[in-house]
């Protein structure tokens, strides 16, 4: 009994240790965060599912070039064998028997008297046809047949145009990059401004509770009027339903957050840090407009699908050139009613030409659809480059405003601490009311408050503008490259 009561405690311990370890959190730091979205991020993997259907087909174009091998064998049993009329031998020897005899002169006897006299026929012949089988009722082939392109048009261009669909889809795989980098930044960031900016109600909440301690004390020594320490308790309660809406918040950005790294809603995740505001060093817009227009990812993959449009004009017009293909053949074949098969053996090679004279316009019809694609390809390129450059100007002009902002408020934060610092000593002096503590507490707040979300907007906008120029940490690319066989 003692021991089962040992082992039913050491169960429960264990038990106990296990549901702790499952409810504690995940905490991420921002750059764990990145990695695993990389990982687990849904674009991430249908950008690397295209560049292995790109290698597969680039492989399938480099497929036509090669030589081709068939093997096939058949066996056949003719249940009733076919038929063709021929002319009828057996009727055309006893006509040229017939006439024979009669040329001849050979004596039959005659029907009357019984004497022996001369054959005599002179009709003319009347071909007459019968239906015969020039089939046996069995029979095999074996055939083994090589054919090697030599040239065609379409297979030469369809092997470039799959090494630049490949291109394609290794620039998509980066611009899928560095937009899940950007998410996970806004995401995570977003945490961390909801974290700090309910930090900052619960500071508020402590100094009001801590306030009303003191008026509690003063007005107990009959220093304060009862409606003082009323409204310090109507701001306490004031300010509980903000702090559960915070934290609520809070909820909604780890679920952000666990939706961008593509975790499963019920895990727990924290994160670890802080918002900070590192000033970056842009100084000219100009500079960042001709940035962008060269290294943005978007704008690199939609030049690369002209390129694929351009080969595609190339590709359909292949139909207007022939194409020479060599061949050769081995076969065993046999023949046989009784499966005593009579064998012989045929060998073939040779080279064929083969050119479409006419086909109802449709390669011209082709060609034209492939030119309107190209088209429309430029006139979304221009629309790309476009909307990048207002992007980036207005990114420009958000940090420059969130630069000159955050100047002003960090001096607004101290002057606030000031203030209520300042209230309060007033208000212990007897200088001072509760509304003064009040309006510099909110003050204070909104003051923190305003400041952080600067920051979030300075951070954000910073990591929006790195998106638009290209200038995501290569380091990433090289994690997503390693799941495919080209770096």
């Amino acid at each position: 009994m003692r021991f089962n009561g040992f082992f039913s405690l050491i169960l429960i311990m264990m038990l106990i240790g296990f549901y702790s370890t499952k409810a504690e959190p995940r905490t991420l730091t921002l750059e764990e965060a990145i990695e695993l979205a990389l990982d687990n991020s849904t674009e991430t993997k249908v950008a690397l599912l295209e560049i292995k259907k790109a290698q597969a087909r680039v492989n399938e174009a480099f497929g036509y070039a090669y030589p081709t091998v068939d093997f096939s064998t058949n066996f056949t049993h003719f249940i009733e064998k076919p038929q063709i009329p021929f002319i009828d031998f057996q009727s055309l020897l006893a006509y040229s028997t017939l006439m024979t005899m009669s040329q001849m002169g050979v004596l039959v006897p005659d029907p009357v008297t019984g004497d022996p006299v001369p054959f005599s026929y002179n009709q003319p012949y009347k071909e007459k046809y019968a239906l015969m089988s020039m089939s046996l009722a069995n029979s095999f082939e074996t055939k083994l047949q090589a054919t090697q392109i030599l040239f065609n048009s379409a297979v030469f261009k369809g092997i470039g145009a799959s090494k630049i669909y490949l291109d394609l889809s290794q620039e998509s795989l980066r611009s899928t990059t560095t937009k899940t980098v950007t998410n996970v930044k806004k995401a995570f960031n977003g945490v961390l401004l909801t974290r700090e900016m309910l930090e900052i109600m619960k500071a508020s909440l402590t100094n009001a509770e801590n306030n009303l301690k003191n008026v509690k004390a003063y007005y107990e020594q009959g220093l304060v009027s009862e409606f003082d320490m009323l409204t310090v308790q109507v701001q306490i309660e004031n300010l509980r339903p903000t702090i559960t809406q915070l934290e609520n918040g809070l909820k909604q950005a780890k679920d952000g957050l666990k939706m961008v790294l593509g975790f499963n809603q019920d895990e727990e995740i924290d994160v670890e840090g802080e918002i900070v505001y590192n000033k970056a060093d842009y100084n000219d817009v100009n500079a960042l407009v001709k940035k962008a227009m060269s290294d943005n990812y978007d704008i690199k993959t939609f030049d690369i699908k002209k390129k694929i449009d351009n080969e595609f004009i190339e590709l359909d017009r292949a139909g207007y050139w022939p194409t020479i293909a060599a061949f050769g053949s081995y076969s065993i074949s046999g023949q046989s009613d009784n499966f005593d098969f009579m064998n012989y053996n045929t060998g073939v090679v040779g080279i064929s030409f083969s050119m479409n004279l006419f086909n109802g316009l449709r390669t011209d019809e082709k060609v034209q659809q492939s030119t309107i694609a190209v088209m429309q390809t430029e006139e979304q390129l221009a629309q790309m480059k476009e909307f990048v450059k207002t992007q980036v100007k207005a990114k420009y002009l958000e940090l420059e405003r969130v630069n000159k902002l955050l100047e002003s408020q960090e001096r607004n934060v101290e002057l606030a601490e000031k203030a209520y610092k300042i209230a309060n000593v007033k208000y212990r002096e007897g200088t001072g009311t509760q509304l003064d503590i009040q309006n510099a507490e909110m003050a204070l707040r909104v003051a923190k408050t305003n400041k952080l979300q600067s920051i979030f907007e300075y951070i954000t906008a910073k990591a929006d503008l790195e998106q638009l120029t290209g200038e995501t940490d290569k380091k990433y690319f090289q994690q997503v490259f390693k799941k495919t066989n080209k770096q």
